[in-house]
């Protein structure tokens, strides 16, 4: 499954909508630890095709950041049935990443 770039007008219906566990990874393109994310969540991505995972770039998507209060990036949010059930801010391990997924 491909990592969805997430906007307000999918958020809806590939987050909040998803029978899917969701990763949200809140980003910018001039965010040294945001890009030392990314081969995290594409290993992910592989890994665990039964989690759907989104990027939502804060500089882009500015409303987006600001409903969910995104204040340093990189902040990920899991979402479980349409709700945040856990965040992370900063670089965090794959391992962290899959625990929490579980």
């Amino acid at each position: 499954m491909a990592i969805i770039d997430l906007t307000k007008e999918n958020f809806q219906a590939e987050v909040t909508k998803s029978d899917k566990p969701v990763l949200v990874d809140f980003w910018a393109v001039w965010c040294g630890p945001c890009q030392m994310m990314a081969p995290i969540l594409h290993e992910l991505e592989t890994e665990m095709p039964d989690v759907q995972i989104g990027k939502v770039n804060v500089d882009e998507q500015m409303d987006l950041a600001r409903q969910f209060r995104v204040v340093s990036i990189p902040t990920l949010i899991i979402f479980k049935n349409g709700q945040e059930v856990q965040r992370m801010v900063g670089v965090t391990s794959k391992e962290e990443l899959k625990d929490a997924l579980k």
